[in-house]
């Protein structure tokens, strides 16, 4: 498995910006993809966005398609998610996960970051 270090996460209020950032230990062929997972208070915890490693491939939930954007800088084994026009239900702690494969995003031979706390309020 792969350390993942995620930052960027804070308070802001609705309508604006942040932007997170998933640092992997180390470059390992066996990261084939990575997305960004969220948990609300009380919620189940769900996959916010994905990118593969290869080809590049990303896609992202419905509840944040056009506002949340994913990317990638392999250079500095690097996911990044770009948060635009938050709202208060974007409230959560957003995970990043490192997985060899798309089918193993999220799954027990997974590698999780510690979370980073997103506020969304006024």
């Amino acid at each position: 498995q792969v350390q993942l270090v995620e930052s960027g996460g804070g308070m802001v209020q609705p309508g604006g910006s942040l932007r997170l950032s998933c640092a992997a230990s180390r470059v390992t062929s066996s990261i084939n993809a990575m997305g960004w997972y969220r948990q609300g208070s009380g919620k189940q915890r769900e996959l916010v966005a994905w990118i593969t490693s290869g080809g590049g491939f990303t896609n992202v939930a419905d509840s944040v398609k056009g506002r949340f954007t994913i990317s990638r800088d392999n250079a500095k084994n690097t996911v990044y998610l770009q948060m635009n026009r938050l709202k208060p239900e974007d409230t959560a702690v957003y995970y990043c996960n490192a997985a060899s494969s798309l089918l193993n995003l999220g799954g027990h031979s997974s590698s999780w970051g510690q979370g980073t706390q997103v506020t969304v309020s006024s």
